[in-house]
């Protein structure tokens, strides 16, 4: 397995990727997407590829806050629904928190959806821990 950066060619398989963790995007939003995240220079995309077959994707970036200490956010990852249990979002964790520790930072945080309890036993078992829920709010422009 292979974790590299992802390219305008995996788009496709982001697209289906996002898909199977909820969000139907369709692959001319994905690419929409991924230019912007790609000119932001705090954020890195990246995917697993095993074989040739991209099979997890990767969204991370630098949070600077003013309550707390600058921190690296997963946004998003997801390892294809037939890969999972191979080691694959474990492999792509931990090249966000390599990303994290070579910016300076101190910490990794993510936010997984209440309802994703096979997640949650996923990320406990890499370390992370619980510190609280909260709730959503936003409003449209």
């Amino acid at each position: 397995m292979i974790v590299r950066d992802l390219l305008p060619a995996d788009l496709p398989v982001a697209a289906i990727l996002l898909d199977q963790l909820g969000y139907a995007l369709g692959e001319a939003e994905v690419r929409k997407r991924f230019e912007r995240v790609r000119r932001a220079p705090d954020h890195l995309a990246r995917v697993a590829e095993i074989e040739g077959r991209v099979v997890g994707l990767l969204h991370v970036f630098e949070r600077p806050a003013l309550e707390k200490p600058c921190e690296a956010v997963v946004q998003a990852i997801v390892v294809n629904a037939r890969t999972r249990g191979a080691g694959v979002g474990a492999a792509l964790m931990a090249d966000a928190e390599a990303w994290a520790r070579a910016r300076g930072l101190r910490s990794v945080t993510l936010y997984t959806n209440i309802d994703r309890a096979p997640a949650h036993a996923f990320y406990e078992g890499l370390g992370y821990a619980k510190t609280g829920t909260s709730h959503l709010m936003r409003r449209g422009l």
